[in-house]
């Protein structure tokens, strides 16, 4: 059985306790491998390294710092087939959805950033006769990235990319539930000659690894991707200490359908933006508010391609949903569905745990669900499910659905299907959340700022903002 290792000061080690945490396969249920279950020594070790290597790759020619995160974005493109397999069995998303979508925007996150830090800009201000005004950004030091389960190494290289651009070194810490791709990063980075201590990874749990990185004084900057609760409980952490936080938190994300929207285009899309990686991305559209008089034609026809789609083995080129990630989410999501039936809704499709024949016969997987009847206001409605489970709601007019859509505590993005052009400038205005797709989701620009209002964070990521993010700001006035 394999044994992931940390990645320190430019080698693969295990970690300094010698104990190890199971990794399981969440498409069959065993145990497939083994993770180091590190602590804060580890941390500690780690950050020392990224301490030491600080000073030499801050001062490197940013041309330079490019030339090795390009070539580390050449080698993901080279081992997409391996990396997209490693991604579908510790995940348990399908292999076709981690070869099209999760392995090549990971190398697009390392070429953007890679290519975006050669362009970075100051300013000037001359200040009348007397003086001149002038701007500097420098990297801010040693930086945390902890990153989630659902998009492995997308959210991973989303982070660390534009940190390493910017000339910072990095503790990084991927979620304990799916390691294997970060620890395959990490060969690719040795291979790709990144200097020693400029990225270290260390494997194991948020509370031991994770809090680790949270407390250390010598790491000045988080950024984080994660739940809401922990969340807070980082910036209860971090806040005091007066380091810089970029959290992106959860989402309770509105679909939003009029009359006189394209009907095809909206349905063939929120299927998508429903069920598109067992609905375990924090911008899928889970509620869905669907004008009144075309409300019951949606429904029909979504709940008849919801029923078409193909769940089983994610190794299968025809599996459209795969397995949860684990046995503990599974049950929580069914926990969620037994919630929306107390609270008066009608599982219209779905609802149930699917026990698959063969290899996949103990997988953690669960049936599409449509649920109908419930009020804006139950829990169904207002909470993280983070799962293959929607809810269709109608409504009547543009001022009662914007209100529906804003009544979360979350507001990390919206979708709005409609041809009237006046219409989407005028409700995208008043959605109160930090992403708004007007006839198309999860279509991304890489240069656009990435985050969410309310509960769904602080800061953004993305585009100059996450270079700056990495970056401390220095303003030098000279009389003249």
């Amino acid at each position: 059985m394999e044994k992931i290792q940390n990645y320190i000061n430019g080698e693969l080690v295990q970690s300094i306790s010698g104990e190890y945490l199971q990794n399981i396969n969440p498409a069959t249920g065993e145990v497939y491998s083994l993770i180091p279950d590190s602590n804060a020594d580890d941390i500690a070790e780690a950050t020392s390294s990224a301490l030491r290597a600080f000073a030499d790759w801050s001062s490197m020619p940013v041309e330079k710092r490019s030339a090795i995160l390009l070539r580390i974005a050449d080698l993901i493109d080279r081992d997409i087939d391996r990396l997209a397999l490693a991604e579908s069995i510790d995940n348990g998303k399908p292999v076709t959805l981690a070869k099209a979508v999760d392995i090549p925007r990971a190398s697009a996150n390392m070429r953007f950033y890679a290519t975006g830090a050669i362009h970075v800009s100051t300013e000037a201000h001359i200040t009348g006769i007397e003086a001149i005004n002038y701007t500097s950004k420098t990297p801010i030091g040693v930086a945390g990235c902890i990153s989630p389960w659902n998009l492995p190494l997308y959210l991973f290289t989303w982070k660390i990319a534009p940190a390493l651009a910017a000339g910072c070194t990095v503790v990084a810490k991927p979620s304990e539930l799916t390691p294997m791709t970060a620890y395959l990063f990490s060969k690719l980075c040795i291979e790709a000659g990144l200097p020693q201590g400029v990225l270290n990874i260390v494997h194991g749990l948020g509370s031991k690894a994770g809090q680790a990185i949270i407390e250390h004084p010598d790491i000045h900057a988080i950024s984080f991707t994660g739940g809401t609760v922990t969340g807070k409980k980082i910036a209860a952490t971090a806040a005091p200490m007066f380091k810089k936080l970029s959290l992106e938190l959860g989402g309770k994300n509105p679909n939003i359908v009029f009359a006189d929207c394209d009907f095809e285009q909206a349905v063939t899309t929120s299927i998508l933006s429903s069920f598109s990686n067992q609905g375990e991305i924090c911008l899928c559209g889970s509620r869905i508010f669907v004008e009144e008089s075309i409300y019951q034609k949606f429904t029909d026809e979504f709940v008849k391609r919801t029923r078409a789609l193909t769940i089983g083995d994610p190794l299968l080129e025809s599996t459209k949903v795969g397995a949860l990630v684990s046995e503990a989410h599974m049950n929580k999501v069914l926990l969620y569905i037994s919630l929306a039936q107390q609270e008066g809704g009608n599982v219209i499709t779905g609802g149930r745990r699917l026990h698959l024949d063969g290899r996949c016969s103990n997988g953690f997987f669960v049936e599409p669900t449509i649920i109908t009847g419930l009020t804006c206001e139950c829990r169904t409605n207002q909470e993280e499910i983070f799962g293959p489970v929607v809810t269709i709601t109608p409504f009547k007019s543009e001022e009662e659905v914007i209100s529906f859509a804003n009544s979360t505590a979350y507001g990390l993005s919206a979708t709005l299907w409609t041809e009237n052009l006046k219409r989407a400038h005028r409700v995208s205005s008043k959605l109160k959340s930090g992403i708004v797709w007007v006839n198309c989701w999860l279509f991304r620009d890489l240069r656009t700022p990435f985050g969410g209002m309310k509960q769904s964070g602080m800061g953004r990521e993305g585009g100059w903002e996450a270079l700056e993010f990495f970056m401390e700001t220095k303003n030098i006035c000279i009389k003249l």
